[in-house]
């Protein structure tokens, strides 16, 4: 799934936490994180702290993959 914004990234770790059966409240406990943050980052809240985001990803096992991409001129110039 491409991820463009926060409600993206909070989306796949809600189904991902939802899928492997936990609640909120034990994912965050499991993930070393507090239920507020838990259920911000679920909420696509857009300050959350990357290192903790980078935690909870890890813990419940969903991989990022960066893929750059070309720069390339606007339509209609060179």
């Amino acid at each position: 799934m491409k991820i463009v914004n926060p409600e993206d990234l909070g989306r796949i770790i809600k189904q991902k936490r939802k899928g492997d059966g936990l609640t909120l409240e034990v994912a965050a406990a499991v993930c070393g994180v507090s239920y507020a943050f838990m259920s911000a980052l679920e909420n696509g809240k857009e300050t959350v702290r990357l290192n903790k985001v980078l935690q909870v990803l890890n813990c419940l096992g969903i991989e990022l993959e960066a893929k750059p991409r070309t720069w390339s001129a606007p339509v209609g110039e060179v």
